[in-house]
């Protein structure tokens, strides 16, 4: 740890002496905390962060649209569009790289879930399933089922390793939540936490901003933190150590997700890419969500703020959207690239703007709550590798099947507990259809079938699929025929059961 002197020479350096006006009135532990807060900063390089933060501020998004382009055709892999044999080839390669230990899994566990009126981490959220599951739960299970599936096919003892970037705020509790679950089934040397960086806010005149007399303002660097993060945490060392060669990165409010995803997986590595990206169809020209394609012929996520409305109602000659190609943060990179950008690369991402409302000790060590934005905390994302990506293929899928996040707070119209649950429960309701099964209500009428289909303008059943019993709608023959009086939780012992009969 540095000594106080040299802190304050540093500080004095950087223009920012003013962070340790209060010093004198800090206790010895309180000045200990202090201290060594302030030796975690890149000293350095401060003056040029505060600077191009300040500077960062007051520039205005360019405006991409001439420059921008579709992916080509060739790069592009469907759900809906790509032919079945080459759905099941890739599908069958990704399995395949699963059996040989070569996949790995990267959650982007955020931070707390402040926005759904909770202070702890997202992953711990249950978004009121019949289970009762938390997203972690459905995660892990995930991953545990799809190890068997794999194990079975190929007669092989797989791992798929889950690596989870968490924040300095969600670590402790995350670990924790883990041990007592007892890892939810999985082997704990399996499971690799890490925290991600955390870099000091600073004010629109270019100021490191006091939280109290003795800390400062931090937020984490946004998820593209995650290349400084698995450098500096060795992560791409446990990779290498166990022959993890490609990793399938995602977010950890999408309920949703496929884990390890098999068909992702194979078709980028059939394709040689080093770096893919699943997409899902906008829902509408104007939807607020990234869009993945080209800009001067280099891959990219252009913002829906970066392009005119005009370039995002543009229409190619069947009626579609040209740019619809909309990013929902689920990724594929090799181990080799991850390593170029570690080495090469981390230092030049691009380094976004979030102006926020960061509560500060005034000058007379009065806490003030602004009302509006007074500083910055400045981010980088996920997907800011791509440019450096000599191969990046995009894969779409849908977005009943595989894209329904948790953002907001019930009574917002998208993204809440309730459309995330409701996402799921309808999802489990398709699966159990298709495998031949009528869905009854506790009274025995008869709800779905294969008959009724699932109705869209209903309260959705309640009928839940454990992971364990079924990873992706695979494994649901024993449903034939059955009638399954709701609300019911499949799970392995109602599986067995239904088995028996």
């Amino acid at each position: 740890m540095s000594s106080f002197e040299e802190i304050r020479e540093g500080l004095g350096s950087a223009g920012q002496a003013h962070v340790l006006q209060f010093w004198p009135e800090l206790s010895e532990d309180e000045r200990a905390a202090f201290l060594s807060e302030l030796s975690q900063l890149d000293l350095a390089g401060l003056k040029g962060h505060c600077e191009a933060a300040a500077k960062a501020a007051q520039c205005s998004t360019d405006r991409l649209d001439q420059h921008m382009q579709p992916v080509p055709p060739e790069f592009i892999g469907s759900v809906k569009k790509s032919d079945a044999s080459s759905l099941a080839e890739w599908e069958n390669q990704g399995l395949l790289q699963i059996s040989q230990n070569h996949v790995g899994v990267l959650l982007l566990a955020g931070g707390q879930g402040t926005r759904l009126g909770v202070q702890y981490p997202k992953g711990m959220y249950k978004v009121g399933l019949p289970s009762g599951k938390t997203l972690y739960q459905i995660q892990a299970e995930r991953i545990q089922r799809l190890q068997r599936v794999v194990d079975a096919k190929h007669g092989s003892e797989c791992t798929v390793p889950w690596y989870i970037m968490t924040s300095e705020f969600t670590l402790a509790p995350t670990k924790s939540f883990f041990k007592e679950n007892n890892y939810f089934g999985l082997n704990p040397s399996n499971v690799i936490m890490f925290e991600q960086k955390m870099i000091p806010a600073v004010s629109f005149d270019g100021k490191l901003i006091l939280q109290n007399k003795g800390k400062l303002a931090m937020a984490p660097d946004g998820n593209g933190g995650l290349y400084r993060a698995m450098a500096d945490n060795k992560v791409l060392e446990d990779m290498k150590r166990r022959g993890v060669e490609f990793l399938h990165v995602y977010c950890v409010d999408n309920i949703l997700v496929k884990m390890a995803d098999p068909l992702f997986v194979g078709f980028c590595v059939s394709k040689g890419a080093d770096c893919g990206a699943k997409v899902v169809e906008k829902a509408y020209a104007t939807e607020p969500v990234g869009v993945v394609c080209r800009v001067k012929g280099v891959a990219q996520v252009v913002e829906y703020s970066e392009i005119l409305e005009t370039t995002a109602q543009l229409r190619g000659p069947g009626g579609e959207l040209v740019y619809s190609a909309g990013n929902i943060c689920i990724h594929f990179f090799t181990r080799a690239f991850l390593e170029d950008v570690a080495g090469n690369y981390e230092s030049k991402l691009t380094q976004h703007v979030a102006k926020k409302k960061i509560p500060f000790m005034d000058e007379c060590g009065n806490l003030v709550k602004p009302t509006k934005p007074n500083g910055i905390k400045m981010e980088k994302f996920v997907f800011d590798v791509f440019p450096f990506s000599r191969n990046l293929v995009v894969f779409e899928v849908t977005r009943e099947e595989e894209f329904s996040p948790l953002k907001n707070a019930d009574g917002a119209a998208t993204d809440s507990p309730t459309t995330a649950r409701n996402s799921l429960l309808n999802q489990h309701c398709r699966w159990a259809v298709a495998a031949g099964a009528s869905v009854l209500d506790e009274h025995g009428n008869v709800l779905l079938n294969s008959a009724s289909g699932i109705p869209a303008d209903k309260p959705p059943v309640q009928f839940e699929i454990s992971p364990l019993v079924s990873y992706f709608g695979e494994g649901l023959e024993l449903l034939k025929g059955k009638t399954l009086r709701t609300p019911l939780v499949l799970d392995e012992e109602e599986a067995k059961a239904l088995q028996a009969q």
